[in-house]
This record gives C-alpha cells, structure tokens and sequence, in this order.
C-alpha cells in the first residue's frame, strides 16, 4: 500500500483540491443543482465519482501507454470529447426557466453519461496522472494503483455534492426568468472555455 502516512495525506489533500476547484464537471453539477436541485443531480455526482475512478485505473493499468502506442485513439477522443462538451454548453444554455411542468419533464445528466463524460474531461486527464505519476510507488503498484483510485472516489464524491448543493442554495434566487437565463449562458459559455486545454495545448500522448 501507498508507502506512508505522509504520502497518502499528500495525496488526499490533491484528491480534494483538484476535486473542489473549478473545471467542467463542477461547473455542470452546478448548473443542475440550480435547474433540477440535490435530488435528482446525485445520479450525476455518483457517475462523476465512479467514473474518474475507473479512469484512474485505466490509467495506472496501461491505458497510458496505449494512447503513447497508438496517438490517433487520442486524437479521436479529444475531439468526439469536445463536440460532446458543446452538446452538453448548448444543453445548459437552453434549458428553460423553472416551472413545475419543465423541471419534471426535463431530465438531468445521468450516472452513465457523467461517467463517461470523465473519458473526454481534460481536468480529469491531468487529475489522473498526476495522482498516478506523483503518489503511486512502485512498490506494491497494482495495489496502490487500486487505493488511489478508491480514495480519490472517496474524496471527489463529497467534494463535487458540495457545488450541486451551492446550486441548489441559488434555486430561490433564479426564480426570475432572466435571471435564470443568464445563469445558465454563463455555465454554458465557461463550459466552452474549459475546452481551450482539451483542443489547444500539446498532449503528452501525441
């Protein structure tokens, strides 16, 4: 297992930090938290989770290495990322104002899709290796490839509710219809700014 106390508290506090602070996941689970409330957005979150932590091991058990093998499965995935990244800024922008009929008929991004939305997330690129190549010792790798994962789930999980639960708080706020549009243009326009990274700089793949 990981190699001493003061690796994993290390690692739990960038699990934290790069789970809490801005990027695409966080910007979407604020928006639902906003148009449909806690609720209905905890499949979202769940998928979140589950999902990074499956990409952390697909990372640490070689996935890495078949994107250094072969750079055009890469290439495919950025850019079939960043056209399901525009389909879901144009989701959010248009998403209507709140009423009882629109809120029960619209649907929330759900687990399965937030999961695989991780594959195309360029934050969680570089959240996954990072962890693996600065907090996985070789010694004992597959198992500490196993545990990173699993605690990065743990971490992220309550870390990503808490921007769901922030947009939720705003519900009351956005009432007004205006209000709530904007609201939502913004979300959608900070969305496609979050694919400057996936589109425009170098990957270490290609």
């Amino acid at each position: 297992m990981l190699a001493s106390f003061d690796l994993l508290s290390a690692f739990v506090l960038f699990a934290f930090v790069s789970s809490i602070t801005p990027g695409p996941n966080n910007t979407m689970l604020l928006a639902s938290g906003v148009n449909f409330g806690v609720r209905r957005s905890v499949p979202h979150a769940l998928g979140i989770s589950i999902g990074f932590m499956l990409m952390v091991l697909g990372v640490g058990l070689g996935l890495g290495e078949l994107f250094k093998a072969w750079p055009v499965l890469y290439t495919v995935l950025r850019y079939g990322g960043a056209a399901y990244l525009l389909y879901l800024a144009w989701k959010i922008a248009t998403s209507g104002p709140m009423n009882a009929d629109t809120v029960s008929s619209r649907e929330p991004l759900g687990f399965w899709g937030a999961a695989a939305f991780q594959w195309v997330n360029p934050k969680a690129w570089v959240m996954a290796v990072g962890a693996i190549t600065t907090y996985t010792p070789a010694q004992g790798y597959v198992v500490n490839v196993i545990v990173i994962a699993v605690v990065f789930a743990l971490v992220n999980l309550p870390s990503v509710g808490i921007w769901v639960m922030f947009g939720s708080a705003l519900r009351n706020l956005l009432r007004n219809r205006r209000a709530l549009v904007l609201f939502n243009v913004v979300m959608a326009v900070l969305l496609v700014i979050s694919l400057y990274p996936l589109l425009f700089v170098e990957s270490s793949f290609s």
